[in-house]
């Protein structure tokens, strides 16, 4: 047989092991739909980290066995994972139906749609409460369990001034990324239950598993424990923290982040190359870079210099101590100062610690993803 015949037979073997994958594939996903169906009656969470990481175990110590790179089959594995939460999210269990009806105001905005949207799939009464809805706002609000505000940062106080006396047992509840004003302006507002969430996702998201939520405690949680309760079951991860300190991390977290990027997509505009010039040549490292930078202006400036603007006067300390770093590495560059620099590397090292080794390799699976879906004309 010609090296070229072996090769085609070759080929058609490789053919039919990924027709036999399609097909396995079809049957995995049958599977999956079952056993939504049946979390979904019997209230089961989607995610159960423990089964997970039990499966992801076997399946790595067989792919070891069979000579077959065990980090390839875990990437398949997490894929084929996240294809099934998303295909698990058309019927969902409701763990706390006492908070029906839910009045989501703001609701005609994205995120407002996102939680109507999750609410209404575990089978609650979901109500909109926006501009268009401002003369039946009594109405709307007079027997609501849950009021979910999820209007603009500048917009919320004054949002919760308006509001109406509440049901004395209805749970007052925010998804703003600042939350000690809103939770004072809560508190003072109703005297019932009120929580303070933040949403650390956008409402672009293909699923809730493993999107975390941060919770911060205002009053009644025992009431508004089935809230939680139902966070739990879309697969969301929960992080209690206290208001004045999740403030705090976020404008490490979101507001530097933000205005980092921001400042770095205005310096991008301004050079002479093209973004498609720039692409042409950039690592898969860099390709990331600027995917996260034009994720932001993708999204609406509104939103983003909402945020930036809410938190200025909290963060001119660290923008002020951002720029002192900048100036002194550019001083260090100018002056050539090697020794400098390497210690200046070394003290942010240590920051990172034992995580830096974790990172280095969780990243080189973006990375690889990134460089594998480089499209090439």
């Amino acid at each position: 047989m010609s090296q070229t015949s072996e090769l085609s037979l070759l080929r058609d073997k490789i053919d039919a092991c990924d027709s036999a994958l399609v097909d396995l594939l079809a049957q995995r996903r049958e599977l999956t739909e079952q056993v939504g169906k049946i979390k979904q009656a019997s209230g089961a969470p989607l995610h159960v980290p423990q089964r997970e990481a039990s499966l992801i175990e076997a399946r790595r110590a067989q792919a070891e066995r069979k000579g077959v790179n065990p980090d390839l089959v875990e990437d398949i594995l997490r894929r084929m994972m996240r294809e099934a939460y998303e295909n698990q999210q058309s019927e969902l269990a409701c763990a706390a139906p006492q908070l029906s009806p839910v009045v989501i105001v703001g609701g005609a905005g994205a995120m407002g749609q996102l939680f109507a949207r999750q609410l209404q799939r575990s089978g609650y009464e979901v109500r909109v409460l926006d501009k268009a809805q401002q003369a039946d706002q009594a109405s709307i609000l007079a027997d609501a369990r849950l009021v979910l505000l999820s209007v603009p940062i500048n917009a919320l106080e004054q949002v919760i001034r308006d509001l109406p006396p509440l049901p004395d047992e209805c749970i007052l509840a925010d998804i703003t990324s600042v939350k000690q004003a809103p939770l004072q302006a809560m508190m003072k507002k109703h005297p019932g239950p009120v929580v303070g969430l933040h949403p650390m996702f956008g409402p672009d998201i293909s699923h809730w598993v493993k999107q975390t939520v941060v919770v911060c405690d205002g009053r009644g949680g025992e009431v508004y424990q089935g809230l939680l309760d139902q966070l739990q079951i879309w697969g969301c991860h929960l992080a209690n923290m206290a208001a004045k300190k999740h403030d705090q991390a976020m404008q490490i977290i979101q507001v530097m982040r933000h205005l980092t990027t921001f400042v770095y997509g205005q310096f991008l505009a301004r050079q002479c190359h093209t973004l498609e010039e720039l692409r042409s040549c950039s690592s898969p490292i860099y390709q990331l870079e600027l995917m996260m930078v034009g994720r932001l202006f993708a999204q609406s400036g509104e939103l983003y210099t909402d945020i930036m603007l809410a938190q200025f006067d909290e963060v001119e300390g660290l923008l002020a101590s951002y720029q002192d770093t900048f100036e002194q590495t550019l001083s260090r560059l100018q002056a050539k100062d090697k020794a400098a620099l390497m210690a200046a590397f070394e003290e942010a090292k240590g920051y990172f610690s034992d995580s830096a080794q974790t990172f280095l390799r969780q990243s080189r699976g973006l990375l690889n993803k990134a460089n594998d879906a480089k499209v090439i004309s």
